[in-house]
């Protein structure tokens, strides 16, 4: 079988829970997938699904402001469609992404942002509907603060390193990161693991004790 298209594997994932996926990563050996629990969703019922594009940055009070708004902004215009945006701060006195730049993404067909670091204008990025994580809220942007270094490369976010090309998969519970080289296996073994916690529910409300349940099945 041939591997799905990329806008197929995000929608596939977006199906799935990030708890699934740990679980499927950690018979893997990889337990150590999963983002700080300090980043969160800016509302309950986010879910972000799509392809890791890390941005890297860090504070600097003496930036050419004009020269890194222009930085800044060949960053967003270069995001690519299906593209979460995985931010490296190294800050935590600045927002990073305000409402604008998810305007600007969300039109380029982008399916999220996640961040180590600060966000505004947050009632306007709830009304556009498009998924953030961030790990704290401030009116103080970037530009004249923080210098955008690199993107499209490889960063560490929330402790996890995240490359170009990984899946990251995020929603109430936290945000995940899966490595581009077994994002097709995982998603699979997710689906899975998800159909037969299906019927392991399904056995437990028709009466089946939870021990029972798991001999059965094997996961609970």
């Amino acid at each position: 079988m041939s591997d799905p298209s990329v806008g197929d594997l995000c929608e596939r994932y977006e199906q799935l829970y990030p708890g699934a996926v740990v679980d499927v990563l950690d018979d893997e050996g990889l337990e150590d997938q999963t983002l700080s629990p300090d980043i969160a969703p800016l509302r309950d019922g986010m879910t972000a699904a799509g392809v890791a594009y890390p941005v890297v940055g860090r504070p600097n009070r003496s930036v050419d402001p004009e020269e890194n708004m222009r930085n800044i902004l060949q960053m967003l215009g270069d995001a690519p469609e299906h593209a979460v945006l995985t931010y490296q701060t190294n800050d935590d006195r600045a927002a990073h992404l305000g409402e604008l730049s998810v305007v600007s993404l969300q039109e380029q067909g982008a399916r999220g942002a996640v961040l180590d670091g600060g966000v505004r204008d947050v009632s306007y990025i709830l009304d556009e509907e498009f998924p953030v994580f961030a790990r704290y809220r401030t009116p103080a942007d970037a530009v004249p603060r923080w210098e955008i270094l690199e993107w499209g490369t490889d960063a560490v976010v929330g402790g996890v390193e995240v490359s170009a090309g990984d899946i990251v998969l995020g929603d109430e519970d936290g945000v995940v990161v899966v490595p581009e080289a077994i994002r097709v296996s995982v998603l699979e073994a997710a689906e899975e693991l998800a159909e037969t916690e299906n019927e392991v529910r399904d056995a437990v409300r028709a009466g089946r004790a939870p021990l029972d349940a798991y001999d059965e099945y094997g996961v609970f």
